[in-house]
């Protein structure tokens, strides 16, 4: 954890309070002096997403202020990352593939410097849609908000620039397994099925992912480790379907690695006795 002189927790910037920050009059636009640096998204991993649950993945980042303002003063500033896809002139200006803290904590370094942590807010339900089109499963670009304040709480100057960081928001997967027969005899045939899906941002629903290769796993009873005994190509509906010989007890598994647009995933085990 960043350690310090904790002096502000940075506001829930989602909603109607981002959209209010993001429509600020553009006069405003000028240099800060304000230096947002070492930003960290969701620990370099890609963000998955659902359809319904809000994710919250990680962000920290350090803020050195100018000259005249001090990390014990934060409503003399405000400075964050966010992400956001498309022109940022049109995601600063409408909201529309924003993407900003849910809130974040600051702790104080120096009087003009502070070091940051919290968390993007990713909602899919209907009522925030932060992701609304699959197409938003895809490589986001980074970006950081900067704002100075007047002694009276007016904005001084604010400007936004780019970053060269980018993160990558993709589809969660769902993978189901069964077994059988249970128990069976060994040397005869146990067949595995189960089923593929993906979360579809615009329906809100996991859909069938056909087409796509998952590893059928086996662990054998008194070890700790799965190995893949063979690779299944799922139908159109994201079926899956094989046949496997039973030679000793052991939990069987799907596994699915993902791709540039979808996370992977693995389904429970499924435990054969074998006699």
């Amino acid at each position: 954890m960043t350690t310090g002189r904790r002096t502000v927790t940075g506001a829930a910037l989602v909603g109607a309070l981002a959209l209010t920050l993001l429509n600020a009059p553009a006069a405003h636009a000028q240099d800060t002096g304000i230096k947002v640096t070492d930003i960290v998204i969701n620990k370099g991993k890609p963000i998955v997403v659902g359809t319904s649950k809000p994710v919250e993945p990680s962000i920290s980042f350090k803020i050195t202020l100018p000259s005249g303002y001090s990390t014990s003063d934060p409503s003399r500033y405000d400075a964050y990352p966010f992400i956001y896809w498309g022109t940022l002139k049109h995601a600063t200006g409408t909201g529309d593939n924003y993407i900003g803290p849910g809130g974040y904590t600051c702790y104080e370094q120096s009087d003009t410097k502070a070091e940051c942590e919290g968390s993007l807010y990713i909602d899919p339900h209907p009522s925030r849609e932060h992701v609304d089109s699959n197409s938003d499963a895809t490589t986001w670009k980074t970006a950081v908000a900067l704002r100075l304040f007047t002694a009276n709480h007016q904005i001084r100057a604010e400007e936004y620039e780019t970053r060269s960081l980018t993160a990558r928001l993709k589809r969660a997967a769902k993978v189901t397994v069964n077994a059988s027969p249970e128990p069976v005899t060994k040397g005869q045939k146990i067949t595995v099925t189960g089923k593929l899906t993906r979360a579809d941002w615009a329906t809100k629903k996991y859909g069938g992912y056909g087409g796509r290769s998952v590893s059928l796993q086996f662990r054998a009873t008194g070890t700790t480790s799965f190995v893949t005994v063979k690779k299944v190509t799922t139908s159109s509906t994201g079926a899956l379907k094989t046949t496997v010989t039973a030679s000793k007890d052991g939990t069987w598994r799907w596994a699915y690695g993902g791709n540039d647009t979808t996370g992977a995933t693995t389904s429970g085990g499924d435990y054969v006795d074998v006699r």
